[in-house]
């Protein structure tokens, strides 16, 4: 028999996760179906979003080739019935204090960065790109973890350094370009350009340098279909720009500047990107969402 999810201590919250303590080793974390934009968490839910992160972040994690902080399968009888399918088992680990960043094209916060000062983190890039051009290779642009309500800011690769080590800083360097060309290889063999993503690592009890947190979702990556992608313009995608664009939109009503909430999300725009998450993990992964373990019964 499963365990009810009040029998865990509830150890902390993000934007979209909750963790819960199992024992002294593992955690338990839940992927809830919340989006975040701009920084804000927005009142709107998206229906199957916890449970799409999950699966696609399992598949990755098994398909990449790197050590990952999951203590359990999918169906890990500590998992409770209420949150099956959106949850994994975690080992603890000591989480490193930046969101690992790596873009293989041009868009977002980098772009504007480079339109100011031909850089991205520090990172001299050729004249002459622009908005989704592709970079010569993929480059490593880490950012300060903010706290919610807070803006990630991009740093340095200096400011790794004087954190934790040139060692410590190259390792993750190294691992981060590593586990994206792994990763767009993958989604490259589907039709799918992964743009950018970030990555969270921590240290296990010997110190070994371990991929945790989410890996690879719609809401930690860019993904842009291979089929329409022409520099020089914004390009559809797999993710949560959706939701930006629409709430950046002339529908919305909403100002970035005004420092109030973002609106409500529509019907549409909800339905709309809860096609565009399972859309991703089917193309990419190569498996039915139908077919994953769990309901779509919301927390």
């Amino acid at each position: 028999m499963r365990p009810d999810l009040s029998e865990y201590t509830h150890f902390s919250a993000g934007k979209v996760r909750e963790i819960y303590e199992i024992d002294d080793a593992t955690l338990l974390m839940v992927a809830t179906d919340r989006i975040s934009a701009y920084d804000y968490v927005l009142d709107t839910d998206i229906p199957d979003k916890g449970r799409v992160l999950t699966a696609m972040s399992d598949f990755f994690f098994d398909a990449l080739d790197f050590p990952n902080h999951l203590a359990g399968s999918a169906d890990d009888e500590r998992i409770p019935e209420k949150v099956l399918g959106r949850a994994m088992v975690c080992r603890k680990l000591e989480m490193l204090p930046f969101e690992c960043v790596v873009r293989g094209y041009l868009t977002g916060s980098g772009l504007k960065e480079y339109r100011e000062n031909g850089t991205v983190c520090g990172v001299k890039l050729p004249e002459g790109l622009t908005e989704a051009s592709k970079l010569p290779e993929p480059i490593f642009t880490p950012a300060t973890k903010a706290e919610i309500g807070d803006h990630d800011e991009n740093v340095s690769f200096d400011r790794v350094v004087a954190d934790l080590g040139q060692e410590r800083a190259e390792q993750l360097r190294e691992a981060s370009i590593g586990i994206y060309s792994q990763a767009a290889a993958i989604a490259a063999e589907h039709g799918i350009i992964l743009a950018d993503t970030k990555f969270e690592f921590g240290l296990d009890a010997e110190g070994n340098l371990v991929l945790g947190d989410e890996v690879l979702t719609p809401d930690s990556s860019r993904y842009w279909p291979a089929d329409t992608y022409e520099e020089g313009k914004v390009q559809p995608s797999f993710d949560k720009q959706y939701v930006r664009n629409w709430l950046t939109g002339p529908k919305s009503g909403w100002d970035i500047k005004s420092q109030t909430p973002p609106p409500k999300l529509p019907g549409s725009v909800v339905e709309a990107t809860r096609e565009r998450y399972i859309e991703a993990y089917e193309r990419i992964s190569g498996n039915r969402f139908a077919d994953w373990i769990g309901t779509c019964a919301g927390y």
